[in-house]
């Protein structure tokens, strides 16, 4: 698989994500949601809520994300697994766009505990709770941690992060929250 990290700066894009991305092909348990196509994320520790705009690939295979010059909008991939379906359900933000912060600007502050909730249309909540966060560089990205098959309803979040390479236009890390379905 592809791997590469998600929010560059100056681009609309460079997480690759796996070509042929669907929901997970594992048995769903009593705890998972049928699919629904999310709305809404919030996060109370870090003051996110935003709406969810959907987000396919570009034609070089990276992820789509939200526009720069809407950095406050959030983007949930819409050729993976919806939260609360079995499976990572993927969801980017900008850490920042246009000179502004973006709504994943403080991310990297959330911890192991904390809540996520995403509003589906279906009127149901999937209500997450942080695993863990991790910083990688771009360039070891762990596709398969991200975006690989689970048992289990899960969610990851992704934005930029680590320095800013000034020639590049990007920054050369990503910060990548892993929670899972309450």
């Amino acid at each position: 698989m592809p791997a590469l990290g998600a929010c560059a700066v100056e681009s609309e894009g460079s997480t690759v994500a796996p070509a042929a991305s669907s929901p997970a092909t594992t048995t769903t348990t009593d705890a998972s949601l049928p699919r629904s196509n999310p709305t809404h994320v919030r996060i109370p520790k870090i003051g996110v809520e935003s709406t969810l705009v959907p987000l396919g690939l570009n034609k070089d295979g990276t992820l789509q994300v939200p526009p720069l010059n809407q950095a406050m909008q959030a983007g949930w991939y819409r050729l993976g697994p919806t939260p609360g379906e079995v499976g990572p359900a993927v969801i980017a933000g900008h850490v920042d766009g246009d000179g502004h912060k973006g709504v994943f600007y403080d991310l990297k502050s959330l911890a192991p505990g904390d809540d996520i909730d995403i509003d589906r249309e279906d009127g149901t909540t999937a209500h997450f709770r942080v695993d863990h966060v991790s910083e990688v560089p771009k360039n070891a990205f762990p596709t398969e941690a991200v975006y690989g098959d689970t048992d289990t309803p899960e969610l990851r979040l992704i934005t930029c992060g680590g320095a800013f390479d000034r020639s590049a236009r990007s920054y050369v890390d990503n910060i990548i929250v892993f929670a899972d379905l309450t």
